[in-house]
């Protein structure tokens, strides 16, 4: 007589052998299937909540400054109208005092980058092709170490070294150097010190992607270092410095707080924009400045796509 091993009130198996549980069979999730068939639907979710952060923070935004700017302030009661009008943007773009201030900010801003751009490749290359393995960590922790500090106890530390009688007039003095004081020079050189570890950042990583047989291949030649840099690497960094000079510039050209730290009496868009919303209350006019450093980092960037620089970022 053979004995059942079948429980009470349960079905039998075929696939189990007597005498042993069943296991469970994974329950199929649908939604999950559907994904696993339409790669287009699994890229399409992916993608939906970083594109709807993107419209609804950045193209949402944009607009909603695009329209402010059409807008006027009654100057009666000093409230915003919702009149439509482009007297602001004709303005903006017409009237000789804005356009001091807008080339001046565009000269700040490019001057700025080629400081640094200067300054940030034969750092970068020092740290990428010279220094140890050691050394190499140290000094891009001594580049991100400004990054730590906050913005205004830089600018404030420029401040006091600009000063009358500060460090740099305490120092220049006895090669007959003066401070340039608080002036558009100052905001220059601020500025260059503030943003200059994102010019270093790209440019050595560029460098890093540059092989040492390609430079020993460059020596054996009989290239000498200059001409090696000139026709070897600038090439190949080419993209590395255009990554660096869109986070310069562009940074360059919306900056306001050091201009009022440093500037004294320079004026930027920024600064135009930080008093017509404070103390002028008049948002559609600043809306409509805003507007300009907005379209110059768009034509900006439109150039460099079209030179081809951005294809091997």
């Amino acid at each position: 007589m053979s004995l059942n091993t079948q429980q009470p009130g349960t079905a039998a198996d075929p696939g189990t052998r007597p005498g042993t549980a069943a296991v469970p069979r994974a329950r199929k999730n649908s939604f999950s299937a559907l994904l696993n068939r339409t790669p287009r639907l699994r890229l399409a979710a992916l993608l939906t909540a970083p594109a709807g952060w993107l419209i609804l923070v950045y193209i949402a935004a944009l607009a909603a400054l695009l329209i402010t700017a059409l807008w006027t302030v009654d100057t009666f009661t000093g409230k915003v109208s919702t009149t439509w009008t482009f007297a602001n943007v004709i303005q903006v773009l017409t009237d000789p005092v804005y356009q001091i201030i807008t080339l001046r900010t565009i000269w700040i801003a490019l001057s700025v980058t080629i400081i640094d751009a200067v300054i940030a490749v034969p750092i970068a290359f020092f740290i990428a092709k010279v220094a140890t393995a050691h050394w190499q960590k140290i000094l891009v922790i001594a580049v991100l170490m400004p990054l730590w500090a906050s913005y205004l106890v830089k600018a404030y530390a420029w401040r006091n070294v600009l000063a009358s009688g500060g460090l740099l007039e305490w120092m220049g003095a006895p090669l007959g150097v003066a401070s340039p004081g608080y002036s558009e020079t100052a905001v220059i050189l601020t500025l260059a010190y503030i943003w200059l570890p994102y010019m270093i950042l790209p440019i050595h990583a560029g460098f890093e992607k540059v092989p040492n047989s390609l430079l020993e291949a460059s020596s054996d030649l009989g290239a000498k270092p200059l001409k090696t840099m000139r026709l070897v690497m600038l090439p190949i960094l080419v993209p590395s410095i255009i990554a660096g000079t869109i986070f310069t510039f562009s940074l360059s050209l919306g900056d306001y707080i050091t201009a009022q730290i440093v500037g004294g009496t320079t004026q930027m868009l920024g600064t135009v924009v930080y008093a017509n919303v404070g103390a002028a209350n008049n948002l559609p006019f600043a809306s409509a400045v805003s507007l300009i450093p907005i379209v110059i980092i768009m034509v900006y960037l439109f150039v460099v796509r079209r030179t081809g620089a951005l294809n091997n970022l």
